[in-house]
């Protein structure tokens, strides 16, 4: 009777147990559903959000407010110039070079001995000055120049015609779900008939600095597998919605409300940025998706360059 109870009570603990796996099994499989749906959500409003960023930003410049960039330290900045936007054979982006204005030096001023003394000391704890700043820059966080900082964005041409200023450029009306269109111009002419342009979905670089092309303000960029002998767009995912949101799984983090030309940012991005051999769009072997819909791709340039 003795060894009879002592299985018992094994046999209850051993139930005990499966019971409380049983449970947490149960929590973890409710749970899972939950957390995509929150994560979903939570990316939705971030392109809302940005999208609301962008269009408070334009209705600044319409009404004359200047956009002045947060500055960012990096060695050997160049004073003009933006983030390369051209891409192979007539994908390009007409951007006039802004001149730097020539400066005078200044002459020195003649001064007493005392004043030279005076000025040589200042110019002495300058440079203590300059090393205490770097090391203030490298203790801060710096964020790497990665895909994470570009939007990238499902968009819908509404509406495409040719330039009528250029054979090989399209201007397109695209709806990003910002509650008004931007005007993005394309060098597709040659490569996308014009019926295929008008009413699509594509992907789109929303945070580029506006140029003006052959005297037409674009305010983004169009994102195709680009070769010497084909261009295609990127295709979204079915069931991909305007306004959603294509990141690198590999690459989480909030994009630029505006990329600042001087980091060069996108320059950076673009050689690492190409269609794997599944014809799926990649950065770094990185796939690009929307989440819970699908992966970006292409329908045949696989191995190519995306500009």
């Amino acid at each position: 009777m003795v060894q009879l109870a002592k299985q018992a009570e094994e046999t209850i603990a051993q139930l005990k147990a499966q019971i409380e796996n049983i449970k947490q099994a149960a929590a973890i499989s409710v749970s899972k559903p939950e957390e995509g749906r929150l994560r979903s959500e939570n990316e939705q409003l971030k392109a809302k959000i940005n999208a609301l960023k962008m269009s408070l930003m334009q209705c600044e410049i319409k009404n004359g407010v200047k956009q002045v960039p947060i500055p960012q330290r990096e060695p050997k900045l160049e004073a003009t110039g933006a983030d390369s936007v051209t891409q192979p054979g007539d994908i390009i982006a007409e951007v006039k070079p802004q001149v730097a204005k020539e400066t005078k030096p200044k002459q020195e001023k003649k001064g007493k001995p005392e004043d030279a003394s005076k000025k040589k000391g200042d110019e002495e704890s300058k440079p203590k000055k300059a090393k205490v700043e770097k090391k203030d820059a490298a203790a801060g966080a710096v964020r790497p120049k990665d895909i994470s900082r570009i939007d990238l964005r499902v968009g819908k041409i509404v509406n495409c015609k040719k330039h009528p200023d250029a054979d090989r450029l399209y201007v397109n009306d695209v709806d990003l779900g910002e509650g008004q269109t931007r005007t993005i111009l394309s060098g597709l002419v040659k490569h996308v008939p014009i019926e295929e342009m008008q009413g699509r979905l594509a992907v789109f670089m929303c945070n580029l600095k506006a140029a003006k092309m052959r005297g037409i303000l674009s305010q983004g960029m169009i994102m195709c597998a680009c070769s010497p002998e084909k261009v295609e767009i990127l295709l979204p995912p079915p069931g991909a919605q305007i306004g959603d949101r294509v990141f690198a799984k590999d690459y989480i983090g909030e994009p630029d409300a505006l990329m600042n030309p001087k980091t060069k940012i996108w320059k950076t991005v673009k050689p690492d940025l190409k269609t794997d051999g599944d014809k799926v769009a990649a950065y770094k072997g990185s796939q690009l998706i929307i989440e819970g819909k699908g992966k970006v791709v292409v329908p045949t340039a696989a191995n190519t360059q995306i500009l």
